[in-house]
């Protein structure tokens, strides 16, 4: 139980670091991606603005005011020797094409940013195939684009990402290898020390199983043996208040024995499974107990489907819904106690439902603890020494399945889920 629930706690972890992982490395790539296309963006929407065809109408000349900026080379793109082009890194190290189409479709101005990545036949096809799209902006491959209508050319301005885009590639192969490498040695760190902790709890809770297993059949045989002797006694003597109390706690003893060997079967032997109906057991138990239900003033309602088959062990599973059944019996506060046992999914869900005292949730993490009892005002009541729910929980692992309880509304609901096995 312990080995499983291990796994359960190391795989728990483990995958809520790597999806942890996953969501920061997502957040981390889309912030930077998006950073760096806006920027990207923006500096092509700057070259644009600077953009100027040389001996153009409405172009710039030598009469104007001295503080407007330069020409350079006819045919040539941005204004050369001003901000912000020569001025900041990020520009400087950008490659930046343009090509400029008169009213007649004509080509006025390649610019392949004298990298010679393009020539100026690809860069006039792509210009071209971006205004027969009719977009304004967007991507193309690796280019980023902006169409600007002037009043005698239309210019297409491209901005190269290869370098800024694969630089990004690259950091999400890193922080992929590195982040993998960093899980996988996380993993082993978490199995190492979790081993370490919870190996103690393991061997004592071992140990609690054996002292169980081995007290309760060192106890079995002198019980028995009490319960004779008192028996022969009572034939002897007749009535006698002290030994009537010899008996009665003898046979207090006795049921406490019992249970305790009911648990240690529970946990540790190894039951011969088969396939049962589990839809009969549960209608089974439910008439057997209704008398004691109706002495107590209680009624079972019941919606049990049929035809439910589990490959497990028949004993086990009348034990456990016994088990629910008595508890609910005992503890109910209203009239009804509700019984359901559906097929969802591939597990047989059973549920029994009373009205009941709210348990508070600390007390609820510990009902199914042995010798744990929520109000301690009735201990051992009845011969029962809060080791009932203890069992119905063993076995229930056993079988691969699942206890819960759950409080709403003043109903106490027990449910128990165990896979459906072919």
């Amino acid at each position: 139980m312990f080995n499983r629930s291990r796994r359960k706690i190391i795989l728990s972890i483990m995958g809520s670091l790597i999806l942890l992982f996953a969501v920061t490395l997502s957040v981390i790539l889309f912030a930077s991606y998006r950073e760096v296309r806006q920027q990207n963006s923006e500096m092509l929407e700057r070259y644009a603005e600077l953009y100027y065809l040389e001996d153009q109408p409405g172009s710039r000349t030598d009469q104007e005011p001295a503080d407007s900026k330069p020409p350079e080379e006819p045919g040539r793109g941005p204004q050369q020797g001003k901000p912000p082009i020569d001025s900041r890194p990020d520009y400087q190290l950008s490659t930046f094409y343009s090509v400029a189409f008169g009213s007649d479709d004509s080509v006025l101005a390649v610019d392949n940013g004298e990298k010679q990545v393009y020539s100026e036949e690809e860069l006039t096809q792509i210009a071209e195939e971006i205004l027969a799209g009719g977009k304004t902006s967007g991507r193309i491959g690796n280019l980023t684009y902006t169409v600007r209508t002037r009043p005698d050319y239309t210019l297409v301005a491209l901005m190269d990402n290869t370098v800024t885009e694969g630089s990004l590639n690259t950091l999400l192969h890193n922080m992929l290898l590195i982040g993998g490498a960093a899980i996988i040695v996380l993993f082993f760190i978490a199995l190492f020390l979790s081993g370490r902790i919870i190996r103690p709890l393991e061997e004592n809770d071992r140990q609690q199983k054996r002292f169980i297993s081995d007290a309760s059949h060192e106890l079995k045989t002198p019980v028995a043996v009490i319960d004779t002797n008192a028996e022969l006694l009572a034939r002897e003597i007749g009535e006698n208040e002290w030994l009537a109390n010899i008996r009665y706690e003898n046979e207090r003893m006795g049921g406490l024995v019992k249970q305790l060997l009911d648990l240690s079967r529970a946990e540790n032997a190894e039951a011969p499974m088969e396939q049962v109906d589990f839809s009969r057991i549960v209608t089974g138990e439910a008439l057997a107990l209704e008398t004691l239900a109706f002495d107590r003033g209680r009624v079972f309602r019941t919606d049990i489907e049929d035809g439910i088959f589990l490959t497990g062990n028949q004993t086990q599973l009348t034990q456990l819904v016994s088990i629910l059944l008595d508890n609910a019996i005992r503890h109910a506060t209203g009239n009804e106690i509700e019984i359901s046992l559906k097929h969802q999914g591939h597990h047989a869900v059973l549920s029994v439902i009373n009205d009941g005292d709210e348990i508070p949730q600390e007390k609820q993490e510990h009902l199914f603890d042995r010798f744990y009892r929520v109000n301690e005002a009735r201990n051992s009541e009845g011969h029962h020494y809060g080791l009932g729910l203890s069992i119905a929980k063993a076995v229930a692992e056993k079988h691969g399945g699942s206890i819960s309880v759950s409080c709403q509304d003043g109903k106490v609901r027990f449910t128990v889920s165990i896979p459906v096995k072919k």
